[in-house]
């Protein structure tokens, strides 16, 4: 074989084993990458699903709040309904991990009287209409504007997320404090039992 043919297998052999060298350290780092992004998600603790019955019912806090389109809700437009009245903030991990669950349980039941109310703390319609752009699913229900927190401390919410479940008359019925799976049987038992209430 002439010299040169003999120089030209040597590189395109190298060449070779370089290009498997890198797509194998590719792969090594996409595995390394993927793995610790599930380990994360293994270690994140499994949402709870228990609401919290409040001793006896006491008439929620009315306010006037607008959503993205500047549309403005009152718990008064609800009457006749089941309300949950979710408080959160993008900032919150599980109010994260919750909103998918909620999107899930108000797609079940929005046609028999029941209405999520999301209520964000602090933060603009412009970074939160951003970040419901990330999830898998946009929220179709309300989502409202608290940007003094002045509804929230009304409702005496100490942390986030905090959630309300009201019933027909407007009452606060259950709490919960911390991220929730709502779309959880139990959950929607307790919904549902407050749905079939006069």
């Amino acid at each position: 074989m002439p010299e040169k043919l003999k120089i030209c297998a040597v590189r395109q052999n190298n060449y070779r084993r370089n290009e498997m060298r890198n797509l194998v350290s590719l792969l090594v780092l996409i595995l390394l990458f993927t793995s610790g992004s599930l380990l994360a998600e293994q270690q994140l603790p499994k949402l709870g699903y228990k609401l919290t019955a409040l001793p006896s019912p006491v008439d929620a806090p009315d306010f006037n709040l607008q959503d993205m389109d500047e549309k403005k809700y009152s718990i008064k437009d609800f009457r006749g309904k089941v309300v949950l009245v979710n408080f959160w903030a993008t900032w919150c991990p599980p109010c994260r991990r919750e909103m998918p669950s909620l999107e899930r349980l108000y797609q079940k039941l929005k046609d028999k009287g029941f209405i999520v109310l999301a209520i964000n703390q602090f933060e603009d319609p412009d970074h939160v209409f951003a970040y419901t752009g990330q999830l898998g699913t946009d929220p179709t229900f309300p989502i409202l504007f608290d940007r003094d927190s002045k509804i929230a401390e009304a409702y005496k919410v100490a942390g986030l997320p905090t959630t309300y479940l009201l019933d027909k008359q407007g009452k606060i019925r259950y709490r919960a404090v911390g991220g929730r799976e709502f779309d959880h049987p139990e959950v929607e038992k307790i919904i549902q039992a407050l749905m079939t209430e006069k």
